[in-house]
C-alpha cells in the first residue's frame, strides 16, 4: 500500500457506486480469508455487485450510514450503521461489515472506521449500537477493546464461508 495518510469518509449513494468495484473486492478479499459476512466460498467481487448495489440504494433512502476507508484514491474498508426498522427503536442501530483489505491491514483502519460509526450515529440521534461478531475472531477482540460489551454467544449461528459452523458473540455500547 502506498504511504498516504488514510482517509475516512461518509459515502453518498453516489460515492458508494462510484468505488462499487472497490467494494465488491474489499468484502471478496474478506471472504476469501475466512470471515463469516453471510457469504460463502467461492466469492470473487462480482458475487457482492448485488450485495453493494443494494447497500447504495438503502443508503440513498436514509436507511443506512456507509463509511468508508481511502488510502489515495483505493476504498480499502468499510462499516456500515442500519438504523432499526421498527417504530419502537428509534434510537437504535445494527454496527454491520466491518471489512479491511488485507492489503491495509495493521494501519489501524477498523479502529477509525469504528470511530466515525459510532460518532455518526450519535450525530444521528441514536444512543445504542449492536453488533455480532464470529466468536474467537480478531475482531471479538476489536470490540472489547474499544469499549463494546459482550451480551452473550450463540452457538451455531452462522456458518464460515467453508461451511463450517460459527459461534456468534452479540456485542452492545450505548452512545454518549
Amino acid at each position: 500500500m502506498p504511504a498516504a495518510k488514510p482517509d475516512i469518509r461518509l459515502l453518498s449513494e453516489a460515492d458508494a457506486l462510484a468505488v462499487l468495484n472497490d467494494l465488491c473486492e474489499a468484502l471478496s478479499d474478506c471472504v476469501d480469508d475466512g470471515a463469516s459476512l453471510g457469504f460463502m466460498s467461492p466469492f470473487t467481487p462480482t458475487d457482492g455487485k448485488a450485495f453493494w448495489e443494494g447497500v447504495a440504494d438503502r443508503v440513498g433512502r436514509g436507511e443506512v450510514l456507509l463509511y468508508g476507508a481511502f488510502i489515495g484514491d483505493r476504498l480499502v474498508g468499510t462499516v456500515q450503521i442500519g438504523f432499526a426498522s421498527k417504530p419502537n427503536q428509534p434510537h437504535r442501530a445494527d454496527l454491520m461489515k466491518l471489512l479491511v483489505h488485507r492489503d491495509a491491514r495493521g494501519l489501524g483502519l477498523s479502529r477509525m472506521l469504528m470511530a466515525a460509526a459510532e460518532a455518526g450515529a450519535a450525530r444521528a440521534g441514536l444512543s445504542l449500537l449492536v453488533l455480532d461478531t464470529a466468536a474467537g475472531e480478531l475482531a471479538e477482540t476489536l470490540y472489547e477493546k474499544l469499549g463494546w460489551q459482550r451480551s452473550g454467544i450463540i452457538p451455531n449461528y452462522a456458518l464460515f464461508p467453508d461451511g463450517r459452523f460459527c459461534d456468534t458473540v452479540i456485542f452492545w455500547k450505548a452512545l454518549s
